[in-house]
């Protein structure tokens, strides 16, 4: 039988899958729905009006260059801003120490393209973000998934991976207002986690969208701030704190491991946009950007209490939720019994939306969590959705 030309695809094909949450986007598009199912910020809150001037003055001053190709390790100016950022955070970085990438989505996938072979053993946190679990399967890891409570991955089920996995490719951890569980690790367990990854020589790869959207308590230090040997690999975004659809992030590493990953943006995809590198650094220079940072934080608390104090009102005593201090999600846990695929069901027949837990776990096999998103609406519409989805809750 003639084989079908173009269909011979690479074996690393059979193990992408679409994504969940983008997948279930296309439900919560129906009229009437509330979504609280999306990782997406809310829109109102995006600094619109004084884009429109940082755009001109960006186009005014330096538009041949904006214009053009630039550098794959970023744009300088924003390269040092991020530094400054992060010495702020007591780390040790400067702008040598910053590599520009394309949302911190891209940083995930490269770091899979970096360090993982079929087979190889990636080390994360049950659940873990679905969006990175994405980005690392083209290249056929086996993952070993290490239990949570409310401090984060506990470090004594770390250590066992580690010594049951020995040739580990990296521990992935999301340490701050973790998606999608809400939770923050513990100070002491994060230097702990950097000892036992200096005591196994594997590499951390820290992804931290949410750190600087903290609503209450201490300021933890980042992972990253912990590490004397330049073994963990930081990933940060603009995309939760600034224009998710400028698509900038970077990776703050070691000089030697940057020119890795520069290596393979050349191969991809050259260099992030211009345009919007210079956008990002001369808002910095035109405006207070931690007063636009503190601005969402006030807007995200609101929605945060919004939800929960709503969920405590009108779930049923026996549903559990987490109580994060930042970020976007609370993560809900129902009796063992009710599976969470038959609520999504009812719940989009009640025109609200959620993204069930299952497709957070690499290896499968929850049925009984799903996720919560409180900054894309408002309160109004929060408090409405809530009720709507107690309601279905109650009758199940």
């Amino acid at each position: 039988m003639k084989k079908c030309v173009g269909n011979d695809f690479a074996n690393r094909m059979n193990n992408v899958k679409p994504s969940a949450i983008r997948e279930l986007m296309k439900v919560t598009k129906q009229p009437g729905v509330i979504s609280f199912a999306g990782g997406w910020p809310a829109p109102e809150l995006f600094p619109a009006k004084e884009m429109e001037k940082v755009c001109q003055k960006v186009l005014e001053e330096d538009g041949a260059s904006a214009l053009q190709y630039g550098p794959t390790e970023g744009y300088q100016p924003l390269r040092e801003f991020i530094a400054e950022r992060m010495q702020g955070k007591g780390i040790d970085v400067t702008a040598d120490n910053i590599f520009i990438t394309s949302g911190s989505q891209q940083g995930l996938e490269y770091s899979a393209k970096l360090y993982v072979n079929e087979g190889d053993v990636i080390i994360c946190e049950s659940p873990t973000y679905v969006g990175a679990i994405g980005a690392f399967n083209p290249y056929l890891p086996k993952y070993v998934e290490v239990a949570m409570d409310e401090n984060g991955m506990i470090i004594e089920e770390l250590e066992k991976a580690l010594k049951e996995n020995p040739n580990a490719k990296f521990i992935y951890t999301i340490p701050d207002f973790q998606n999608p569980t809400g939770v923050t690790m513990s100070a002491d367990r994060r230097e702990k986690l950097v000892e036992l990854a200096s005591k196994y020589g594997v590499p951390v790869v820290e992804d931290s969208p949410y750190g600087e959207v903290r609503f209450e308590g201490e300021k933890l230090p980042p992972i990253k701030y912990y590490d004397k040997e330049g073994i963990v690999i930081h990933l940060g975004t603009f995309s939760k704190t600034f224009c998710p659809g400028l698509r900038v992030g970077w990776v703050a590493a070691n000089p030697d491991i940057i020119r890795k990953y520069v290596l393979i943006k050349q191969g991809a995809d050259l260099q992030v946009n211009s345009m919007a590198q210079r956008e990002i650094a001369t808002f910095a220079k035109m405006y207070d950007y931690d007063a636009h940072v503190n601005n969402i934080i006030k807007s995200y608390k609101s929605r945060r209490d919004a939800m929960l104090n709503t969920m405590k009102e009108e779930f049923p005593d026996n549903i559990k939720f987490t109580y994060p201090k930042g970020g976007l999600f609370t993560w809900v846990e129902l009796p063992e019994d009710v599976k969470a695929m038959d609520v999504f069901e009812k719940a989009i027949d009640a025109k609200v939306a959620f993204v069930p837990g299952d497709s957070f776990f690499p290896n499968g096999g929850d049925k009984n969590h799903f996720r919560l998103n409180y900054a894309t609406m408002n309160e109004e519409k929060i408090i409405e959705g809530i009720k709507r989805l107690a309601k279905v809750l109650k009758d199940l």
